[in-house]
């Protein structure tokens, strides 16, 4: 596993320190969870594109079969 250091603002390791208390996790945790929930959105949006496309052709794909 790699390491990185990214450099924030005070105020804003403020609000990621608030932010990381609220949901009772550490600040490394949040920031791990919130990155991976970016990466899983590219993948999200394409599963609802197929999925609206699917069944908007729902018909046309029954009778080409």
């Amino acid at each position: 596993m790699e390491t990185i250091t990214v450099s924030v603002t005070n105020d804003r390791l403020s609000k990621l320190r608030e932010v990381a208390s609220g949901f009772d996790v550490t600040l490394e945790e949040l920031i791990r969870l919130s990155i991976e929930n970016l990466l899983l959105q590219p993948e999200a949006a394409f599963q609802r594109a197929m999925e609206y496309t699917l069944n908007k052709n729902e018909e046309l794909y029954q009778r080409l079969a």
